[in-house]
């Protein structure tokens, strides 16, 4: 068995392959161990899994493990998001909480999230310590478990529904009667994951009339990623269109992430989103203080912020970055372009569902389409047009890279570099505020390359002159 690294949010491996029975207690007994240093372990902790395959049965694997070493479980009933995990974590004061998922990545994968007793993801220091602890489980340590049998017979294991409390939980943060007024048509698309019955079930209630696809379980996610790309949601997109709703919401496979498609069937970027968003809290909420970013997001929200008198913090790529300064009620709301966000007061973990409802919120209250709010923000603080591309990282490109980081250029398609920002990867910022960034992806052997710009035309150039980089090096691409 391969060494087991925690990357950007929790350990993901190919099934079969890295991600087996016993690699996930060997998790597991780990966890065990740096719960008890830290003498929470009597707390508890609740485990969920999302729709990959035989998800119940590696939660029940790990639930046995935990059992074993003396710790209660709450194990949830049925796939389960990842937001709704932390919020039980904070709300029943345990220990912490698994999730027994690969979040977007491809159906051959699964993984394991570890959410820690604040609430949050697993932060830098806490998956040290769970990697420090397996070198010595992985070269032949016992691992100690409790049969499924004897675990619920001395009750250490509880079956556990986490949804009531959780959507209760959701209704705190929307104005439901807005969205009942607005009489709205919406189609969902969990795209086969964890957000049915929790999603529409809320917004049912809310009174928006549903239409649902995808509601079943498919381990193989329709063939594609469990990502809200514009890509996968091309069914939601036409049905929107087509059926002539007002929204299209989707989330990922354990709804941490979530898609927004608009009345005319277009997908809406998520930097969008964030900044429409930014928008609308800071006006309805009469927010003050700061609103956090990833170094990779769109630097759209600033000028938004900065319109409202808030100031923004900006972090390392992984949503965890985001979470502490929420957790620390540093930010008001914290939100990456990868389709992450979630707002003070709720949890620290990034939220699709969330997000999904915080948008129909929007749309009911102003009466507009996404498309005319962007416009109206845009004539406010100004166009910006942003794009991500990933793409298989080589050592070449690993090696030019590291060229750029170490000697960054005082030139970059035909601008000057006003500055160079080395917080995650290298990032340069340009003289008229348009910026490129690479960086390895921390979940995927990647590399994503962002470009961000006031017109279309420019993103693109930028973006081109930056793979022209990525490829052949310093050298070559001054030359061009």
């Amino acid at each position: 068995m391969r060494q087991i690294t925690f990357g950007t949010s929790g350990w993901r491996a190919v099934l079969g392959e890295d991600f087996t029975f016993q690699s996930v207690r060997i998790v597991a007994q780990a966890i065990v161990h740096v719960l008890k240093q830290e003498k929470i372990g009597h707390r508890g902790l609740i485990i969920g899994y999302d729709s990959r395959f035989l998800g119940e049965k590696f939660a029940k694997v790990a639930a046995e493990v935990f059992a074993g070493h003396g710790m209660s479980v709450l194990l949830c009933d049925r796939e389960t998001p990842t937001p709704t995990i932390s919020y039980h974590v904070l709300q029943q004061n345990l220990a912490g909480g698994l999730n027994i998922s690969a979040s977007h990545n491809p159906p051959e994968y699964n993984g394991i999230k570890f959410t820690p007793e604040w609430g949050g993801p697993a932060l830098p220091e806490t998956t040290r310590a769970i990697e420090q602890r397996l070198v010595h489980l992985l070269h032949g340590e016992h691992v100690k478990w409790l049969p499924w049998e004897k675990a619920q017979r001395a009750q250490m294991v509880q079956m556990f529904d986490p949804c009531p409390d959780y959507l209760a939980a959701l209704g705190k943060h929307i104005d439901v009667d807005t969205i009942r007024e607005a009489d709205l048509r919406v189609v969902m698309d969990p795209l086969y994951g964890t957000s049915r019955g929790y999603l529409d079930v809320f917004l049912r209630k809310a009174g928006a009339k549903m239409a649902v696809l995808h509601y079943w379980r498919d381990p193989y996610f329709g063939g594609l990623r469990p990502e809200p790309t514009r890509e996968t949601t091309a069914e939601l997109q036409e049905t929107v269109k087509q059926g002539k709703a007002h929204i299209g919401l989707a989330t990922d496979g354990d709804a941490d992430r979530f898609g927004i498609v608009d009345q005319d069937g277009s997908f809406i970027d998520a930097n969008i989103i964030l900044a429409l968003l930014v928008d609308y809290l800071a006006t309805t909420r009469c927010w003050t203080g700061d609103v956090g970013r990833s170094v990779a997001t769109t630097h759209l929200i600033d000028r938004v912020a900065h319109s409202h008198g808030l100031g923004v913090r900006e972090t390392p790529v992984g949503f965890k970055y985001l979470a502490e300064l929420m957790a620390k009620d540093e930010i008001r709301m914290g939100g990456e372009e990868s389709a992450g966000l979630s707002i003070q007061g709720h949890v620290p973990e990034k939220d699709g569902i969330l997000a999904c409802l915080l948008v129909t919120e929007m749309i009911a209250r102003t009466k507009k389409t996404l498309g005319e709010l962007r416009e109206d923000l845009f004539n406010r603080v100004g166009p910006t047009f942003s794009s991500r591309h990933d793409q298989p990282l080589t050592e070449a490109m690993q090696e030019n890279l590291l060229k750029v980081q170490k000697s960054p250029p005082g030139d970059f398609a035909g601008k000057s570099v006003q500055q160079v920002n080395t917080l995650d990867g290298c990032k340069l910022v340009l003289e008229d505020g348009s910026w490129l960034l690479f960086r390895p992806s921390g979940t995927e052997p990647l590399v994503r390359c962002y470009a961000e710009a006031s017109t279309r035309e420019e993103m693109e150039a930028l973006m081109a002159a930056g793979q022209s980089l990525m490829h052949h090096g310093p050298k070559s691409a001054n030359e061009a």
